[in-house]
């Protein structure tokens, strides 16, 4: 049976929807089961409908952050969910939403972690000279892109380079990396037990 996966996210969703089509596949491990938007006009929510996929806005404008996390893991919860996938959703997540889903929550960073955390990083990457540049898919601790390391995807950074040629091929990697990734976390790790319900 196919593990249901939730994706979060804040704008268009490119990488949300290459894990739906990743997903299509009779033999693929996860079925994306739920797209949840911080941003009620985001564009990947419409993308997500399209593709018969449940999706919601749980808006974060106006809310203090833990109201707001218990409105996610409340519609997590009624849905089933037992894998979050973000990807490009732009709000740090508290110490007290991951525990709940401590081991259950893939994040995608367009950079070679540890390497250019946060933001701007292919301007970043560009400005520090670095030769190879790319892209993480990593568990999801209470540190700022900090978790485990589950696998990577790299280029090289070419003269001429700009953050947007930069950002193009390495979302072009990113699509490819994150459906592999959660396949084979799904595969090869038993998911570890959920904390009781708060």
């Amino acid at each position: 049976m196919k593990i249901p996966v939730a994706v979060l996210i804040s704008g268009r969703g490119s990488n949300m929807a290459a894990l739906i089509e990743a997903a299509k596949n009779p033999a693929y491990p996860a079925r994306i089961a739920l797209v949840i938007s911080n941003q009620p006009d985001a564009a990947g929510l419409n993308t997500a409908r399209q593709a018969g996929v449940a999706s919601l806005c749980v808006p974060s404008r106006g809310r203090d952050k833990q109201s707001h996390e218990q409105a996610l893991h409340a519609a997590l919860t009624e849905h089933g969910i037992e894998i979050i996938c973000l990807a490009g959703y732009m709000r740090l997540l508290s110490p007290w939403f991951i525990a709940r889903w401590a081991g259950r929550i893939l994040n995608i960073h367009p950079s070679l972690l540890p390497a250019h955390k946060g933001l701007d990083t292919h301007a970043r990457a560009l400005a520090a000279g670095d030769q190879i540049h790319g892209c993480t898919v990593h568990l999801v601790t209470a540190g700022m892109d900090d978790g485990p390391i589950l696998a990577q995807a790299s280029i090289q950074i070419l003269p001429g380079d700009t953050p947007d040629t930069l950002a193009a091929r390495v979302l072009a990697e990113e699509h490819i990396l994150y459906p592999a990734t959660l396949a084979r976390y799904l595969t090869e790790n038993p998911l570890p037990d959920r904390p009781p319900a708060p």
